[in-house]
């Protein structure tokens, strides 16, 4: 992310995400914010702008980063019960193997309701699924669970 000081206006700032587009946010000097998206076709085309007063965009912010929420944290209900995305490192022992060898819901007592892979979402794995690094798994159970979860996963 790279900012540049607009004078008598506030601060610019760009970011380019992993897909290419170009996105930015003018802080102004009043506390709002116009946050900016960028053609595909035409990276110096706007092809959305958004002015948000400054509770708005305290509320934007609060949506992405929730304070209330560590940042793997998906969602928790009153069962006691999280949901919590576990990233496969390209290293893992399970890289290349089948989600069955885990063992996850024998151990741990969680269940792997989805697997992100690139830009699909493949819901429902079985265990004659193969996992592969850089796979993010989401799993829902006990905080235990998926604290003893994220550790399997994690084994090298």
């Amino acid at each position: 992310m790279s900012s540049t000081p607009l004078p008598g206006i506030g601060v610019r700032y760009d970011l380019t995400t992993r897909e290419q587009r170009r996105l930015s946010v003018v802080a102004h000097r009043d506390g709002s914010r116009t946050l900016s998206a960028y053609r595909e076709d035409d990276p110096d085309a706007c092809a959305l702008s958004v002015r948000l007063a400054s509770g708005e965009a305290d509320a934007l912010i609060d949506a992405l980063m929730p304070k209330h929420h560590s940042p793997s944290l998906l969602s928790t209900t009153e069962l006691g019960l999280v949901a919590e995305r576990v990233e496969l490192s390209a290293t893992s022992h399970w890289n290349g193997r089948l989600l069955g060898e885990t063992r996850m819901r024998t151990e741990t007592g969680v269940s792997i309701v989805a697997v992100m892979r690139r830009a699909e979402a493949i819901p429902s794995p079985g265990p004659d699924f193969r996992l592969a690094g850089g796979d993010t798994l989401i799993v829902i159970g006990t905080r235990e669970g998926v604290d003893a979860a994220a550790e399997i996963l994690g084994r090298e």
